[in-house]
């Protein structure tokens, strides 16, 4: 078992930052992705980014050039840093961490998930 724990959401302003990191306890060997997915009220789950212990990293569309995910050198924290936050990233944000090599979009291939962290962005 993988526990998750995130930490860092909050409320800004549009154009502001924030930095969501998720600390993984447990047997964490067991995992080789960990990645940020995200869920507004209506509106259905969605990647964020992701990284895995190779390197390899994956941004949405949407948040290119704006969000930039990091691991720390244990492979067991996963930080968000978000700058020139919009009000559509308003959102319940979740840590994921799966051991997979599908796609990377796909949520139901992480096998664990943190309880969430509330981003709000106030325009």
């Amino acid at each position: 078992q993988v526990q998750l724990v995130e930490s860092g959401g909050g409320s800004v302003q549009a154009g502001g930052s924030l930095r969501l990191s998720c600390a993984a306890s447990g047997s964490t060997g067991s995992v080789n992705r960990m990645g940020w997915f995200r869920q507004a009220p209506g509106k259905q789950r969605e990647v964020v980014a992701a990284i895995s212990t190779g390197g390899g990293e994956y941004y949405a569309d949407s948040v290119k050039g704006r969000f930039t995910i990091s691991q720390d050198n244990a492979k067991t924290t996963v930080s968000l840093q978000m700058h020139s936050l919009e009000p559509g990233d308003t959102a319940m944000y979740y840590c994921a961490a799966g051991w997979t090599y599908g796609a990377w979009y796909r949520g139901d291939d992480y096998r664990y998930w943190g309880q969430g962290t509330q981003v709000t962005v106030s325009s």
